[in-house]
């Protein structure tokens, strides 16, 4: 996922700062300034959960720590009057994933966020470790168990101003965005379903790691595989009509035909990860490795490519894919390939109720003095589980949750002050969307 370097965020953070003497004066409604007192009032408690939470490995494969995090948090949901759950994930080979159902009155909202980390139990980066005042650096802090804690910070405020049962809320919390469970379809059916009954989708994850950002449009994120083969022979006799070309040729005649037909697209990427060729050859997708042995003086007889494709809707993709299949069948002499898609992330396309979100989310953070909020090039939003669930909803919104940087490396950080100013906006907009 995309984030900013720690000085840019600084930055920011520092205009919004200097903002907060504002802070208030534009909330005439009673009740959102308790919210906002309610907010503050639980720093200390927030930050002290973080800490819990980050001590806790909790890598994707690591089921037992991702199940000793949902331990943590359950209590916490109990304690706001909902109903939990743990969704075992034996039929797609993960952990699972906790849910959170709590009945209400409005309308009826999703929150997203996941337990795991990309940091399994023999990573060096294991503990939360506060940098100074305001920074906290450790596995999960801002991508995202951070997200989870906002999300509880706003909720208990909800309850302590009375205001809770105003909206009907379904939590997910995966086990297995950092590292998705297969079939994918079996993985993210909990949320699915979950959308299907939701009005409102609200993603925790950190997104750009930018206070005056939120993200109303993600891409896809799929795989391409394309297996090229070709007739063997000494290589004295390649281009003649009984060898034709070879198969190493053919995928890179492949490969060109990609870069140079459909590069360009607005939102539209496609990028080969790894090409292998030879005499022998040996892949395996997952984890993404190859092994081939050979000789110059071969006519390679088979030949592989994989890669990723992103798109920022569904018939983006389904045209592209079209345009590659094309591609693939106009084979060179003696030879053949074919290309095979997987399932993948779906893309999150903006539309006109995703933007409306947005602007009553950039209403609350400018009534509350954080400033605007503007939405995210999906360029620099990746793929995420919000996905799933914005075809499903009226209106959805992710990059709500705990912001810092350095994600999926051993430098990853939050920024503690950004609890404040996303848990605040988090309630009061969940406030709002009640009144609605």
């Amino acid at each position: 996922m995309p984030h900013r370097s720690r000085p840019t965020l600084l930055l920011i953070l520092a205009t919004l700062v200097c903002m907060q003497p504002s802070l208030g004066k534009t909330l005439s409604d009673r009740s959102e300034r308790a919210l906002v007192a309610q907010v503050k009032s639980q720093q200390d408690a927030s930050v002290a959960l973080l800490e819990k939470v980050v001590n806790i490995n909790s890598g994707t494969m690591n089921f037992a720590g991702v199940r000793a995090v949902g331990t943590v948090f359950e209590p916490q949901f109990q304690a706001l009057g909902f109903q939990t759950r743990w969704v075992e994930g034996a039929a797609f080979g993960r952990a699972g994933h906790l849910v959170a159902e709590r009945k209400g009155k409005g309308s009826h909202i999703l929150l997203i966020g996941h337990l795991d980390t990309v940091f399994e139990p023999d990573s060096p980066f294991q503990r939360f470790e506060r940098v100074d005042e305001n920074i906290a650096r450790g596995p999960g802090t801002a991508d995202m168990k951070g997200g989870i804690v906002v999300a509880l910070a706003a909720l208990n405020a909800l309850r302590q101003v009375g205001a809770l049962d105003r909206v009907q809320l379904t939590v997910v919390l995966h086990g297995d965005e950092e590292d998705s469970g297969a079939p994918l379809s079996a993985a993210r059916a909990t949320l699915i379903e979950a959308a299907k009954a939701a009005d409102i989708a609200i993603g925790l994850e950190n997104a750009a790691n930018d206070p005056g950002t939120a993200v109303t449009g993600r891409r896809s994120s799929g795989r391409w595989q394309i297996t090229a083969t070709g007739k063997t022979s000494h290589s004295s006799q390649v281009f003649t009509d009984e060898v034709g070309a070879g198969a190493i040729y053919e995928i890179a005649r492949i490969l060109n035909g990609f870069y140079t037909q459909l590069r360009g697209e607005e939102l539209l990427t496609f990028n080969p990860g790894l090409v292998i060729g030879s005499t022998q050859v040996e892949y395996v997708p997952e984890p993404l490795q190859g092994k081939a042995s050979g000789k110059d003086n071969i006519v390679a007889p088979i030949a592989i490519a994989s890669g990723d494709l992103r798109a920022i809707t569904p018939e983006q993709i389904a045209r592209t894919q079209e345009k590659m299949r094309a591609i693939v069948a106009q084979h060179l002499p003696q030879t053949s390939a074919e290309i095979t898609f997987d399932e993948g992330y779906p893309p999150m396309a903006p539309t006109p109720g995703n933007a409306k979100l947005l602007g009553l989310y950039d209403k609350v953070s400018q009534d509350l003095g954080f400033g605007p909020v503007t939405a995210v090039n999906p360029r620099r939003a990746g793929a995420a589980d919000v996905s799933f669930a914005a075809d499903h909803v009226d209106m959805a919104i992710d990059g709500l949750g705990l912001l810092g940087g350095g994600s999926h490396t051993p430098t990853e950080f939050a920024d503690l002050r950004t609890l404040q100013i996303q848990a605040q906006r988090l309630a009061v907009l969940l406030y709002r969307l009640g009144k609605e």
